[in-house]
C-alpha cells in the first residue's frame, strides 16, 4: 500500500447550491484555503452529485455553479495554486466510477450511514443516489489523493474509499492510496433560528449579502428565551448570536459575556456589535466577489485552468487503472 503519509494531495468538493454562507465557509472553506499553503488542492464543484437530488432542476445549474465558483475565488482559493474544477468536466470521475461499480457489492453501498436516512427523508431510490459514495470515492481515488478534509460525519465515506481502493488494489494490483480524513475542528455556525445553518432552513447568512441586509438578518436572530428585555440577566452559552460573537468577535469574554449575564446588554445592542464584526470580516471577501461578478471571464478562465490541472492528473490516473485491468 501506498505511504498516504507522503502524499500531498488534498480533493474536497461542494455541491453546487449557489451562493455559498457562514456555516460553508466556517465549515470548510476558510480550511481549504489555508490547506492550499501546505497542499497540491484540487477543490471540486461536484455537478453530478446535485443531479441525486435536483435531477428535475439542471436549468439552474449553470448559474448555481458560476457562484460557488466565485465564492470559491472570493474567500481565498488561489486559481493559480488550487485547481478549482467543475466535476463534470473531468470525464475521467464518471470513467473511474463506472469501474468500481462492476467490482463494489451493493450491500457495501447500503451500509452508509447517511443512505437509508437520507433516502426516507427525501424520498429518493434512484441507482445514482444508491451509487454516490462510489461516486464519491472515483472523486477522491482519481487524482490519488491522500487527504480529504471532512467533518465527522463524513468519515464513513472515507472508509468506504479506502475499502474500494483496498479491494481494487487486491483484484488488479497496487495502484490507488487509501485516502485519509482530515479532521480539522471549526466552530459550529448556528442559523438565525438557532438550529445549524443550512439552506434547507432557511435559516442562513450568505457570504454576499450586503452590510445593511446582514444587519437586517441578525436582527431576526434567535437568542436567550428568557432573556425578553433588557435587564434580564443572559446565558450566553445558549445563545447563537454569543456563538457567532465567539468566531467573529475576538473580545467577546469581556466586551460581551458579562453584561451579558447581568443584563446590561440587551440582545439588539448585542446584536447590532456582532454585525459590526461579521461586517468588517467579511468585507475583504465581499469586495473580491464584486470584482468577480464583474468580470465573469476571469471566473470561467479559473475554471478551465482547473479543469485542463485536474484533467491531466485523472488521465494518468486511468492509463494506470486500464493497464492494471488490462483495458484498452
Amino acid at each position: 500500500m501506498a505511504d498516504t503519509s507522503k502524499n500531498n494531495i488534498i480533493l474536497s468538493g461542494m455541491q453546487p447550491t449557489g451562493r455559498l454562507h457562514l456555516g460553508n465557509y466556517e465549515g470548510a472553506l476558510k480550511n481549504w484555503v489555508q490547506l492550499q499553503n501546505e497542499f497540491d488542492m484540487y477543490a471540486c464543484i461536484v455537478d453530478w452529485h446535485a443531479l441525486t437530488s435536483d435531477f428535475d432542476a439542471t436549468e439552474q445549474l449553470p448559474e448555481r455553479i458560476h457562484q460557488m465558483a466565485i465564492d470559491y475565488i472570493a474567500a481565498g482559493l488561489d486559481p493559480e495554486r488550487t485547481a478549482i474544477f467543475v466535476q463534470s468536466d473531468v470525464k475521467e470521475h464518471a470513467e473511474l466510477h463506472l469501474l468500481f461499480s462492476m467490482i463494489i457489492p451493493i450491500p457495501w453501498l447500503e451500509r452508509v450511514p447517511s443512505y437509508k436516512d437520507k433516502a426516507e427523508e427525501l424520498g429518493l431510490d434512484s441507482y445514482g443516489f444508491l451509487g454516490y459514495p462510489l461516486l464519491q470515492a472515483a472523486d477522491i481515488l482519481v487524482y490519488k489523493a491522500g487527504w480529504v478534509p471532512v467533518g465527522k460525519d463524513q468519515v464513513p465515506h472515507i472508509e468506504l474509499t479506502r475499502e474500494v481502493a483496498r479491494r481494487f488494489n487486491t483484484l488488479y494490483g497496487e495502484v490507488f492510496p487509501e485516502p485519509q480524513p482530515k479532521l480539522t475542528p471549526f466552530a459550529a455556525v448556528p442559523g438565525i433560528d438557532g438550529r445549524k445553518m443550512s439552506k434547507s432552513y432557511e435559516n442562513e447568512i450568505p457570504l454576499s449579502l450586503p452590510e445593511d441586509d446582514t444587519r437586517k438578518r441578525l436582527k431576526k436572530m434567535f437568542t436567550d428565551p428568557k432573556k425578553l428585555r433588557k435587564g434580564d440577566p443572559g446565558r450566553p452559552e445558549i445563545c447563537p448570536v454569543y456563538a457567532l460573537h465567539k468566531i467573529y468577535n475576538p473580545d467577546h469574554e469581556t466586551e460581551i459575556a458579562p453584561p451579558c449575564r447581568s443584563g446590561e446588554l440587551g440582545c439588539v445592542d448585542c446584536k447590532m456589535k456582532l454585525a459590526d464584526y461579521l461586517n468588517d470580516a467579511l468585507r475583504p471577501l465581499r469586495e473580491h466577489r464584486t470584482e468577480l461578478e464583474n468580470n465573469p471571464d476571469a471566473v470561467k478562465k479559473a475554471l478551465t485552468m482547473g479543469a485542463d490541472r485536474a484533467r491531466a492528473r485523472a488521465s494518468d490516473t486511468m492509463k494506470d487503472v486500464r493497464k492494471a485491468m488490462h483495458l484498452g
